[in-house]
């Protein structure tokens, strides 16, 4: 069972939405859904946002919004193109006063002019009939260099602190997925950010260069990040709670032993209380497409209480147990698309990784369950993946692999994928 239908069967069992304050000292919204305070701003943000979300037609977009307004989500994160425009017009459905904007300046192929910059900006405020963002993400700033080459030599960080001080924009800061040395280069260069959005879980809190399994690439603990931020009394947004799905669709083995601790939540509410558990996390920012999802995550945040100690330990045990399991770290980002000769990135990786938490991969040819498990394994992958789609198409380019964020070896990822694919069509 996935997590959808795991989500339709409890919800309809009349799993109610939990109120009251917190324990942390949060405070829920309309006895429903925790907030925390921007130490400076005095913002009272929902500890869930609503995330970036794409390729959704608008009715059903609306009807997500409008639900996660009402349950008291007011912290809405987008992006330029199609998830601004969506966003923008299901918000503007209701009063400015009850949301706040995030949106960003997406890395690109080349640096931007400074007019490109104050342009895109523009934009945002135009498509939300706004006279100011409330937060501005300097989206995957992961060096010195390219802060240096994106921001500085052509002004832009200058121009969009003077933005700042205008009211244009009310809070500014940057997304991080890089190494240790990295982060503290950026930080000695610039340390007036309003807030710094980091990926947060509880695989990446001490594992991050195990959860990318690319050779050589170092990343810096989430564990890390946050406790330089903390010293620093910069707030902290936190993306990725479910690093794309992956602790949301468990392995067999660790989600039996998330639901023996408590049978009653799913193992994506787990994700989310190990992020909320950390009292400088401002909002917890992830993409929830269908209903029952969002309904879910609200449910985790509500009536909030931090995870005690014990429970933090027996988390950092399950994330052993994942590691176990050879996942490819994708979190479905799009970043990697379009491939200049079609594949479908995301898709090959989803499957594959399906079929691994669901211990559908044939291994054995002597196993009894071999026969089944080959037949799965092929059919799930020609109805899901259309042929030229799929991972024997890939020519190694590389083009996708320089815009992971995950630092995933694509084009590797595809030879092993394909290589496999090939030997059980043979039946080798």
């Amino acid at each position: 069972m996935d997590r959808r239908d795991f989500l339709k069967t409890s919800l309809a069992a009349g799993s109610a939405l939990a109120l009251g304050a917190c324990a942390d000292g949060s405070r829920s919204h309309d006895g429903t859904l925790a907030t925390r305070v921007h130490p400076k701003s005095g913002d009272r943000v929902s500890l869930l946002g609503f995330g970036n979300i794409d390729e959704l037609d608008q009715p059903s977009f609306n009807q997500l919004v409008d639900y996660a307004l009402e349950h008291g989500v007011n912290y809405f994160d987008t992006r330029p193109g199609q998830s601004e425009e969506a966003t923008a017009a299901a918000l503007l459905r209701h009063p400015r006063e009850q949301y706040f904007i995030a949106t960003r300046f997406p890395r690109q192929d080349g640096n931007q002019s400074l007019k490109e910059g104050q342009e895109m900006l523009d934009r945002s405020l135009s498509l939300f009939r706004t006279d100011h963002i409330d937060y501005l993400v300097l989206e995957e700033l992961d060096s010195p260099e390219a802060f240096q080459a994106r921001f500085l030599d052509n002004g832009l960080l200058k121009w969009l602190l003077e933005q700042r001080e205008s009211g244009r924009i009310r809070n500014l800061g940057f997304s991080f997925h890089g190494p240790k040395e990295a982060f503290d280069g950026l930080m000695a260069l610039h340390e007036r950010w309003d807030f710094v959005q980091i990926q947060l879980n509880y695989l990446d809190w001490k594992h991050a260069s195990l959860v990318a399994s690319q050779p050589g690439l170092r990343l810096a603990d989430a564990e890390y990040l946050y406790e330089e931020l903390v010293r620093r009394d910069i707030p902290v947004i936190a993306m990725e709670p479910l690093l794309g799905g992956r602790l949301a669709q468990l392995p067999q083995g660790p989600a039996m032993r998330l639901k023996s601790r408590a049978p009653e939540r799913s193992t994506a509410s787990w994700a989310y209380r190990f992020c909320g558990s950390f009292p400088r996390v401002l909002t917890i920012v992830s993409g929830m497409p269908y209903l029952e999802q969002l309904q879910d995550d609200i449910q985790s945040l509500s009536d909030f209480r931090p995870l005690s100690e014990k429970e933090l330990a027996f988390l950092e045990e399950t994330a052993r147990q994942i590691l176990l399991f050879p996942i490819i770290p994708c979190t479905d980002c799009q970043y990697c698309m379009p491939c200049p000769y079609g594949l479908d990135i995301p898709g090959i990786f989803a499957h594959h990784n399906r079929c691994i938490n669901e211990d559908n991969i044939p291994q054995d040819a002597m196993s009894p369950e071999y026969r089944k498990a080959r037949r799965n394994y092929l059919v799930s992958y020609e109805r899901e993946i259309p042929g030229r789609r799929q991972a024997g198409y890939c020519i190694g380019c590389g083009e996708c692999a320089i815009h992971c964020p995950q630092g995933i070896n694509i084009p590797v990822q595809m030879r092993k994928i394909d290589n496999y694919t090939e030997k059980l069509r043979k039946n080798v």
